[in-house]
């Protein structure tokens, strides 16, 4: 059966995406010892209600399998463009072979675009890449970003 990709609302997925969020956070999270998972949810509806927030899914049936969320924004350089910058995109292991990764991306960029998205940011993580895909749909490496744990709570 072939996966279904749709936008949806916070209050549809909040509760059944926990446990790929937790998966995705094991997989690729740094510095797990020190900084713990804990979404802020209000901040998430917050974004939402603002017209901020944007959720991608993939299911297999009725069941969530991946997710693909970006912050809209206007970019304070370019404010005549909207932006929409990945917060995170994740989708489980077992769905990774052929091509539903690019699938649900695909999906965003036709919705994003029909929002009158002028760019789309996605982010990577260096130690589980996926620049390949990525390039093969179009994106282009145009930044990179250092991060030093210094603390803190």
């Amino acid at each position: 059966m072939p996966l279904k990709y749709q936008q949806e609302f916070l209050s549809q997925v909040q509760t059944e995406c926990q446990s790929l969020i937790e998966l995705h956070w094991e997989e690729i999270a740094l510095n797990k010892d020190k900084i713990k998972l804990n979404p802020d949810w209000e901040a998430y509806y917050s974004l939402e209600d603002q017209g901020k927030l944007k959720i991608f899914t993939a299911r297999d049936g009725n069941k969530l399998v991946g997710y693909f969320v970006v912050l809209l924004g206007n970019n304070i350089h370019y404010k005549d463009h909207l932006f929409a910058s990945n917060d995170v995109i994740y989708l489980h292991k077992d769905y990774r072979k052929g091509f539903a990764g690019i699938r649900l991306i695909k999906f965003a960029e036709t919705y994003l675009k029909e929002d009158g998205v002028s760019m789309i940011i996605i982010n990577t993580k260096v130690h589980q890449p996926f620049d390949k895909i990525l390039n093969r749909i179009g994106f282009n490496l145009t930044e990179r970003a250092y991060s030093k744990y210094l603390g803190g709570k």
